[in-house]
């Protein structure tokens, strides 16, 4: 057959080396086609989802890549958002923690400098005990000096409390 030469009405695509994807399509149809210039309904006629169709199987909405792309960012997004909660959360018990132990501290701390306050004022009555009681101790007197290894009993006694 010559190209430009309209074929045989009883011809079908199939029998044409050239059209192997048109195969089933009588050549009048195809003819039809092709002086008409109807290239949405031959375009629509040789798309994979019409020759599926054709088949009888059902056609499957096809995932694109970026559809894929957005649900893997979609879920990126979710399980970082969670993580980012979760770090809020260690963040604002960590705080807290702290913020307890702060007080906490700074209570002791008062504590034991009220304590240290109280045991100053008490080596200062006892200095002052202690005074007071020199002039009239038998033990020590200006003329006669104590040996080092003697003790004093009321130094003792204060000791041992």
């Amino acid at each position: 057959m010559m190209p430009g030469q309209i074929p045989d009405p009883s011809l079908t695509a199939g029998s044409l080396p050239s059209l192997g994807p048109l195969a089933g399509i009588s050549a009048t149809t195809l003819t039809d086609q092709l002086k008409y210039a109807d290239l949405c309904s031959l375009g629509a006629m040789l798309s994979p989802l019409h020759l599926l169709g054709k088949l009888g199987k059902r056609t499957l909405p096809i995932k694109t890549e970026k559809d894929e792309e957005e649900e893997r960012r979609k879920r990126r997004r979710e399980k970082n958002k969670v993580a980012a909660a979760r770090c809020r959360n260690k963040k604002k018990e960590r705080t807290e923690y702290l913020q307890r132990e702060s007080e906490r501290l700074e209570m002791m701390n008062s504590e034991l400098k009220a304590q240290i306050e109280e045991l100053k004022h008490e080596r200062q009555q006892l200095i002052l005990m202690l005074n007071r009681h020199r002039p009239t101790c038998i033990v020590r007197t200006d003329s006669v000096k104590t040996p080092e290894s003697e003790a004093n009993p009321l130094l003792e006694q204060l000791e041992g409390k």
